[in-house]
């Protein structure tokens, strides 16, 4: 991925690292869709075959506090978990019927990309404006996401070029790295753009993101509230909250990240 020549204009952060789904892409409610339809298809069986009581798989009970965020198979565990429902890790290799942790992320993978292919990737306009804006005053900026999909849901909306580099759950897995909750992805993501955390910038609009971000003590964390959650975001670890980058600069960047320093 090329870079541009440009010099930091003495801005007091080198990096930006910026989640994917829901913060560059309008993918987040995609993942959601696939999530749902995945898991109460799963909960109908379990009803039919096992007797249990069906409760729908929900947004805002089940699926930003158990999955949002969080690598695939990791999503899959905490939900269930949460209902009480313990099965087999089985391998990441396992076909999507088979009824294991990894069989049924693999389930909800295939209904995400039928979804992508059919109807193409949407960005947030202003988030792209404000990439182009940073790489033009010399800072560096890369995507940090626990989606297998990254390179094609960045390749699909023809934004792969701007990002320097990309830490996602394709890398994580060779690389070993820990999912959100823990700093792993965008520390590595960071230390790749050649800065530290305390010089760089977190975006995100998971929670788990956000406490990801406070984890790895970046320098800032930007919470994007696009699921109108601001409080979450901020008793999480989002320094500053907004709803979208419009009427954002790097300027305004600059002065949030002065501003947390004299904290």
């Amino acid at each position: 991925m090329s870079m541009d020549p440009q010099k930091s204009e003495k801005l007091s952060f080198e990096t930006v690292v910026f989640d994917l789904d829901g913060v560059v892409t309008k993918t987040a409610l995609v993942h959601a869709a696939a999530w749902k339809e995945m898991f109460d298809e799963y909960l109908r069986l379990r009803e039919k075959r096992d007797n249990e009581s069906f409760r729908e798989f929900t947004h805002e009970k089940d699926y930003l506090p158990y999955v949002d965020g969080k690598p695939r198979y990791k999503g899959v565990q905490s939900f269930l978990e949460s209902r009480g429902v313990f099965i087999d890790f089985g391998d990441p290799q396992d076909e999507p019927e088979k009824e294991t942790v990894c069989g049924l992320g693999n389930r909800k993978n295939i209904k995400l990309r039928e979804v992508l292919k059919t109807k193409g990737v949407e960005v947030y306009e202003s988030t792209v404006a404000l990439l182009h804006e940073l790489r033009q005053r010399g800072i560096r900026v890369g995507v940090a996401s626990s989606s297998k999909n990254c390179q094609f849901v960045l390749q699909s909306a023809g934004l792969e070029d701007l990002f320097e580099t990309r830490v996602d759950g394709v890398v994580s897995v060779e690389l070993g790295l820990k999912g959100k909750p823990e700093a792993d992805i965008f520390v590595v993501a960071a230390k790749n753009l050649g800065s530290e955390p305390d010089k760089a910038i977190v975006v995100e609009d998971a929670v788990s993101g956000v406490q990801a971000g406070r984890n790895g003590k970046f320098g800032l964390v930007v919470g994007l509230a696009r699921e109108k959650n601001e409080e979450e975001l901020k008793n999480n670890g989002a320094d500053v909250v907004i709803e979208d980058f419009e009427g954002i600069t790097v300027d305004t960047i600059e002065q949030w990240f002065k501003e947390k320093a004299t904290r």
